[in-house]
Order: C-alpha cells, then sequence, then structure tokens
C-alpha cells in the first residue's frame, strides 16, 4: 500500500515537473486583445409591456458603441416588413417605445461601432402589446342611472362604442356609432341603459379596439324609497317590508348615532355612489335577515354610543349573504363583521370596492368568527389602513357547529391594499382554524407592518393560493421560517405611495401598475 502511494506521487511529481518546464520554455507572446471586425450584439435584451401598448428596453451596453439600431416587425418574426426602426443611445436606456395594440412584436436590436468597426449581429426579442387604452375616466356625474356620458382622447380615429352588461350573454349588447362631431370632441352620451348594472364600454375604430372602461349606473330612485336626512331613519328601517331598497340622498345623518337592528332581507344604499350619505351606524343581523346589502355608505364609528362593531350576526340562524360594497368605514373601536354566536351560520360574506380605516379591535379581531361560521368570504378590490393594528385581521375558529362536518370555508383576499394591518409580530392575517378550509391570497398589496404574515400554526389550509402579491415593509409574508409563507411570484417593490399618511395610496412605482398589484382604485 506505501509502495503503491508512493508511485502515485512519483507520476504526479513528474507531471507537475513537465508542465513547468512546457511552461518555461513556453516563448510566444501573450494575446492580450482579441482581433475582431465588428462590434458585439447587445447582451441581457429585455423587452416589458408598460401601460398596455409600450415596449420598454433595456440592454447592457459597451462603451465601444455609438449607438443602437432597434427594428419591430408586426406579426412578423423573419422581419420580412420592417413596422418601425430608431436609433438609442446608452444614455436612453432603458427606452420606452408607443407601438399599436393587441400585437406580437418581434424586435431586433444591433450595435453600430463608435471605433470603425462593422456593425454587430442583431439580437433577438419579442413582446406581445395589450388592448390601447385611449378612453379616458369618467368624471362625477358622467355616469346616471339610464345613461352614461363616454370620454376618450378627442381626435384619434374611432367608429363606434359596445356596452355589454353580460359578456356571457349574446344579445344583451348596445351598439353607439360615433358621429363626427362626437369623434372630435372626444365624448358621447350612451341612452337607454339599465338601472344599476355594471357595463363594460369597448371603444372601436372598425374592428379594432382602442379603448375600454368599466362603469356601473347609478341605482334607479324609482326601484325603492328615497330617503333624506331630516327622516326618521331607523323607524323607516324597523317598518321597512322584507326585500326592500332604501336610498339614501346625499347628506349628514350622523345628529343621530344608530344602533340598527335588521330583522329581514334588506338593502340600504346611497342614492349617487359618489356622494355618500354619512352616518353613524351599527348593524345588528338577527333571525329574518336572510340576506343584506350595505351599498356607498359612509358609515363611522362612535365610542361613547358604544357603536363599536360595523356588523355583527347576533342571533343562531341561517343567514345567505351580506354585502358591504362601495362603502367608505372608519373608525370603530372592535371589529368589522363578527359572528359571536353559536349556531349562526352564513353563506357569503364579500367585502368590495370598499375603503376601510382605523377599526382597532381592541377587544376583537377584525373579521371575527369565533362561534358562528361563514362559508365563503370573498374580500376584494378594497383597502384596508390601520386595522387591527394589534390583533388578527381574519379569524375563523373551530367553535361553530359547522366545524368538522366536511363542510369547507373558502376564503379570498384578492386586489387589495393593506396598509399597517395587523401590525404586530405576534399576529397574522389569517388566523384560521376551522378544520376544512381554502385560502387564497391573490394582488394583494400589503406594506408596513411587522406582521407575522399568513399564519405561525396548524389549522390553515396546508397548500394555500398565492399569486402575484408586493410585500412592502412586510418581511412576515414571505419569511420561510413561518409556518405559511408566501413562496411563489412576490415582489417587494416600494409602491411609491402618494400620501399614505393621509390615505391616498395611489402607487406612483411602474412595475406595481403594470403587474396589477393592490386595490385598482389606487392604479392611475
Amino acid at each position: 500500500m506505501i509502495m503503491k502511494a508512493k508511485y502515485i506521487l512519483k507520476v504526479l511529481f513528474t507531471i507537475f515537473l513537465a508542465f513547468a518546464t512546457s511552461n518555461c520554455a513556453y516563448d510566444k507572446e501573450l494575446i492580450e486583445e482579441l482581433a475582431i471586425d465588428r462590434e458585439f450584439a447587445p447582451v441581457d435584451l429585455t423587452a416589458r409591456v408598460r401601460n398596455q401598448t409600450i415596449v420598454e428596453l433595456s440592454w447592457n451596453t459597451d462603451d465601444n458603441v455609438n449607438h443602437y439600431v432597434v427594428e419591430f416587425s408586426a406579426d412578423d418574426p423573419d422581419f420580412n416588413e420592417i413596422f418601425l426602426s430608431v436609433n438609442v443611445t446608452a444614455d436612453e436606456l432603458p427606452v420606452q417605445i408607443q407601438l399599436e395594440g393587441l400585437t406580437e412584436y418581434s424586435i431586433r436590436v444591433k450595435a453600430v461601432s463608435a471605433r470603425g468597426l462593422g456593425d454587430s449581429t442583431w439580437a433577438t426579442e419579442s413582446a406581445t402589446t395589450l388592448a390601447e387604452q385611449l378612453m379616458l375616466p369618467s368624471v362625477l356625474g358622467d355616469i346616471e342611472y339610464s345613461q352614461a356620458t363616454l370620454r376618450w382622447q378627442p381626435g384619434i380615429n374611432v367608429t363606434h362604442i359596445i356596452l355589454d352588461p353580460d359578456p356571457d350573454v349574446s344579445g344583451d349588447e348596445i351598439r353607439h356609432d360615433i358621429t363626427a362631431q362626437e369623434k372630435a370632441d372626444g365624448i358621447a352620451i350612451v341612452t337607454g341603459l339599465a338601472s344599476d348594472t355594471q357595463y363594460i364600454a369597448v371603444l372601436f375604430n372598425n374592428i379594432k379596439p382602442r379603448g375600454f372602461i368599466i362603469f356601473t349606473t347609478e341605482v334607479d330612485p324609482g326601484t325603492g324609497t328615497v330617503i333624506s336626512p331630516s327622516d326618521d331613519l331607523l323607524s323607516i328601517i324597523g317598518n321597512a317590508a322584507p326585500g326592500d331598497v332604501l336610498i339614501l340622498e346625499q347628506g349628514d345623518y350622523t345628529s343621530t348615532p344608530l344602533d340598527i337592528t335588521l330583522d329581514k332581507s334588506i338593502t340600504i344604499r346611497s342614492l349617487l355612489s359618489y356622494a355618500k350619505p354619512l352616518l353613524k351606524a351599527s348593524f345588528s343581523i338577527v333571525t329574518g335577515a336572510e340576506d343584506v346589502s350595505l351599498i356607498d355608505l359612509d358609515l363611522a364609528g362612535d365610542l361613547v354610543e358604544e357603536l363599536n362593531d360595523v356588523v355583527t350576526f347576533s342571533d343562531a340562524g341561517n343567514y345567505n349573504s351580506l354585502l358591504i360594497s362601495g362603502c367608505n368605514i372608519h373608525d370603530y373601536d372592535r371589529s368589522f363583521v363578527r359572528g359571536p354566536t353559536t349556531d349562526a351560520i352564513v353563506q357569503t360574506v364579500t367585502i368590495e370596492n370598499s375603503i376601510v380605516t382605523n377599526v382597532l379591535t381592541n377587544g376583537g379581531d377584525f373579521i371575527d368568527f369565533r362561534n358562528g361560521d361563514v362559508f365563503n368570504l370573498n374580500v376584494t378590490t378594497s383597502t384596508f389602513n390601520n386595522c387591527a393594528p394589534g390583533r388578527d385581521f381574519i379569524r375563523m375558529d373551530a367553535s361553530g357547529t359547522s366545524n368538522d362536518t366536511g363542510l369547507t370555508s373558502n376564503i379570498l383576499l384578492d386586489r387589495c391594499t393593506l396598509y399597517a394591518c395587523s401590525n404586530s409580530s405576534s399576529r397574522r392575517v389569517f388566523y384560521v382554524r376551522f378544520v376544512s378550509n381554502d385560502v387564497t391570497s391573490t394582488n394583494n398589496l400589503i406594506a408596513e407592518t411587522e406582521s407575522e404574515g399568513y399564519a405561525d400554526r396548524d389549522g390553515i389550509d396546508e397548500t394555500p393560493t398565492f399569486g402575484n402579491n408586493n410585500y412592502f415593509n412586510a418581511p412576515g409574508y414571505f419569511d420561510d421560517t413561518q409556518h405559511t409563507y408566501d413562496d411563489t411570484n412576490y415582489t417587494t417593490e416600494d409602491p411609491g405611495f402618494v400620501d399614505a399618511a393621509s390615505g391616498d395610496f395611489t402607487i406612483t412605482n411602474q412595475t406595481l401598475k403594470d403587474n396589477q398589484v393592490g386595490d385598482p382604485r389606487w392604479r392611475p
């Protein structure tokens, strides 16, 4: 064995000696510069679609290059016909190029030398633009209950507008042909619309879409009971018949704080979505109120009057739905929605298109079903600011009578902005112990919180669905030491809120705009 080892060492020494001798004997001149007759092609070429129809290009630059030639071909990967050619210098990168919508562009870039060499070969990439968005946002008063004023960039080539209340149903579309004057003005009024109906309006130039807008018509005052601030709202609610729609005119109803008991199905809503009536109110839902809708209201709590919660399911019973839509809700001391009562069983709770601020969770959690059960909780397109600052955002315990019976509680958090919520290192967004649950968190912007993140213990869905979330100064949500964390395609971009301290969460970060993260209202 010793002899074998010595033999191996001897061989290795001989090889080393030969190598050293060979190197010592090498007397050729070292190549210190590569002889080339053309520039190198750009590397790390990337293309990203911004604002529907703008393609942003970037690549690594070279000091030996004078400029770059960028060429686009439309729906033509072989570059048989060049749609657009531009010259770009290094200091212009990343460069943004305005293109047409709904087109797949092949893109190639070459370097033009600053030192007399030939042009480089082409680096290639591709990008597909989205539909153009040349329609303009509506202004207050544009959308009425039977007609809508639609706006676009004046003077552009457009021929007609199609309005569709339900893309899944054919034959219910409304077509408006644009006159020469409307084209020049960029304004058209479309009549014959249904009340309280969501439409998607698409602007066309012949067969090519040039923009769209989604809006909901106002409620027709003839479809319900119209109430003014001088009326006795509490008595009207008490005397309402099941299924009634109470339509509140604009104004201040806060002179009398209202502890409202709802014992029948009812809708309480604003006459105008942009002129919300102001109320100090708390709602207690009891047996008989199978379907409750609160729409376009401005609701505030009152600690002195013990209006501590927005909505409470107070009685045992079977409830079909609670809808909170388009509301501005603020300054409640305890909870947003509560289910503290055993045998209070709710099929669906939907919170959408709302802004909720300063629900302080003193003595409770934010959405808090400890003894009652809810099978479908949908929280979408809303903003939550300083909600549950020291408690859990959504709590579902295993105490309800539906628990462990084979039924599943589905929880959806989608397209929401959460700022300083569950802002404690021992608190989380999902404190869920209902035995069978299915959790989804997608397209949310969560910022400025010390929260543990999603969950820190068994009980929650072991395979929750995550996707396209952004966490800014919210590290608990993607911390792999936590029980439940996001390990998908999340980002950690600074949203660049315009004025978070004043409740303006408009984002200035272009990447988050392009990714369509957070409450849509804040993405101009």
